[in-house]
């Protein structure tokens, strides 16, 4: 047998380890970075990485949730397969979250898990969890590695899932006797999955069904969705838009699909749309729908979802097509293979310039709002801000609540990729992670992080490895001192019982002081009066900083689409 070299490494190995195979493995999938975390169930995996010196590096996060957030904020920015490494039990139930947060974004992830040995699977050894059962429901597929011959075979496999078709996270279960178990000679990475054969190429007929709708229509809207992103199909996009002029309605993970500054953006639609968006859709005679799968939160009330519109959906996973809204015109396909197509097809002659100038009249009519203030910061207002001194550029980063849908109506993202938000499962304390991740994916880049004083202290400890990595995120905590979209549905709906959602007279800790305990630059702004001139200082500063800015209490979210109604019924629309 010849000896084991590792490229990457110094050292000769005739004899193996399973986690040797496993980090040759990612190194054989081109990963540049992993989140990991170490514990008892992953140290041969450890210390393999430690003797191998791979070719990538991982990142410590101080905590499992933190590893997972920051691998999801990777994937999104980047477009490449984030990679974690946790322990078993805590370790692999600590991941929970941000799995299910993945696969309902859509986020390629591979997540390694340690299990205890395989003799002792099945008797609640110490650390152990049912990896499989708890991960079933929530990840795209998963496996439990029970021969070590087959770790080049499954690695492989769970990248190729995990990155295409309708992308999403992947678990791979490891016992310790298996990472541990001695090797020789070399093992097949090849694979087939004859029952795994995602469609990606639309059907010509399905393409040609389109085209012919396109000059039948005299109200047309396109709908631009996180598909887009993932397709990488912003270019053909903007070039079918230039073909086909029509007006354009973004999701929230569909921000920057369409640069925000386009003329013929008019911004995101649903609950906390614009109202130029919402009525776009209501009035609509045919909408195209590319890479959207019509959640909720967008449709409202189905029924009266685009009640009167020959409906085309664009999506490469076929389950989504007509599971929540009626599909007239289906395509399954990879969004840029489907603008392709259709671009590559006889032009076919249009003309919807008395519609754009009715929506745009709309867009200029019905703005998003906000009222300034003498002693406190206007959110919106201070995102505005930022969204003017970063050139509309920066990768924006937002946790959940109020604060993410500000940033959603008025920062004006001018860049695909560049908008991270947890959408589907709207998990508290993913902001601070992704931002990581994404500063990580990303090191030239700007990266502009708004939170809530409440998302904040789900994974405030995440500001040691922000300050480990030196990681230059400019962190906004927009502070109004509540759960502020908790506190704003208690007052609307819930007669102003306030039950649990407060947070001042001192229940918030000093930020700054916290900041500072970290070794990172705090500040705390309470005046519009100076946010010039800190936001100056804030970009100008080679390093991370996290800036508190005190916002009122009872700002809210407008317009708003009360749950359970039809998007026709916002309220809020102007100023009240």
């Amino acid at each position: 047998m010849e000896p084991y070299k590792n490229e990457h490494s110094n050292q000769t190995k005739t004899i193996r380890t399973g986690a040797d195979l496993l980090i040759q493995s990612l190194m054989d999938n081109d990963v540049d970075v992993i989140f990991g975390y170490p514990g008892g169930a992953v140290l041969p995996i450890f210390d393999s990485l430690y003797e191998m010196n791979p070719s990538f590096k991982n990142y410590l996060c101080r905590h499992e949730q933190g590893l997972i957030h920051a691998a999801e904020g990777y994937a999104r920015v980047t477009g490449k397969t984030g990679v974690v490494i946790a322990t078993s039990g805590p370790g692999i139930t600590n991941l929970l979250t941000g799995i299910a947060d993945a696969m309902l974004d859509s986020l390629p992830l591979v997540v390694i898990a340690g299990q205890v040995s395989s003799a002792v699977i099945g008797t609640d050894g110490f650390q152990e969890a049912d990896v499989i059962g708890l991960t079933t429901p929530i990840s795209k597929h998963n496996y439990q590695i029970k021969n070590v011959a087959d770790i080049p075979r499954i690695m492989n496999e769970a990248f190729h899932i995990a990155s295409s078709g309708r992308k999403g996270p992947v678990v791979i279960d490891i016992p310790k006797n298996i990472s541990e178990a001695l090797v020789e000679g070399d093992y097949s990475g090849d694979f087939h999955l004859a029952g795994y054969q995602p469609t990606t190429q639309p059907n010509a007929g399905q393409i040609e069904r389109v085209l012919e709708a396109l000059p039948q229509a005299e109200k047309p809207v396109l709908l631009a969705g996180a598909g887009v992103h993932f397709a990488k199909a912003n270019e053909e996009l903007l070039t079918f838009l230039d073909r086909y002029p029509m007006p354009v309605v973004n999701t929230l993970q569909g921000i920057g699909a369409l640069p925000g500054s386009h003329r013929l953006s008019l911004g995101m639609g649903g609950m906390h749309g614009s109202y130029a968006s919402n009525q776009a859709i209501i009035n609509a005679d045919l909408l195209i729908n590319i890479g959207s799968r019509f959640d909720d939160r967008l449709t409202g009330k189905l029924s009266e979802f685009s009640p009167h519109s020959k409906v085309v959906h664009i999506d490469i996973d076929p389950a989504e097509i007509g599971k929540n809204i009626k599909v007239d015109i289906p395509v399954v396909s990879d969004a840029k293979l489907a603008l392709e197509a259709l671009l590559e097809a006889e032009a076919v002659q249009v003309d919807y310039s008395d519609w754009i100038d009715h929506c745009l009249a709309k867009k200029e009519d019905n703005p998003f709002w906000y009222y300034n203030y003498d002693q406190l910061i206007s959110p919106q207002w201070f995102i505005e801000k930022v969204s003017q001194k970063t050139n509309h550029q920066a990768i924006v980063i937002t946790d959940v609540g109020q604060h993410q849908m500000w940033a959603a109506q008025f920062y004006c993202q001018d860049k695909p990729l560049s908008f991270v938000s947890s959408g589907g499962l709207g998990t508290m304390g993913f902001g601070l992670p992704a931002a990581i991740g994404a500063q990580i994916g990303r090191p030239d880049e700007t990266v502009a992080l708004f939170v809530g004083d409440g998302g904040y202290q789900m994974t405030i400890q995440e500001l040691a490895t922000i300050k480990q990595y030196n990681l230059p995120v400019k962190i906004f905590i927009l502070n109004n001192e509540t759960l502020g979209m908790v506190r704003q549905w208690q007052e609307l709906l819930y007669d102003e019982h306030y039950s649990e959602s407060l947070f001042n007279d001192g229940k918030n800790p000093d930020f700054v002081k916290i900041a500072d305990g970290y070794g990172i630059k705090g500040m705390q702004i309470s005046q519009e009066s100076i946010v010039d001139e800190a936001l100056e200082e804030v970009f100008a500063y080679d390093g991370p900083v996290v800036v508190e800015v005190m916002i009122p209490m009872k700002e809210k979210v407008f317009p708003m689409v009360p749950a359970g109604k039809g998007n026709g019924e916002m309220t809020g629309v102007k100023p009240i």
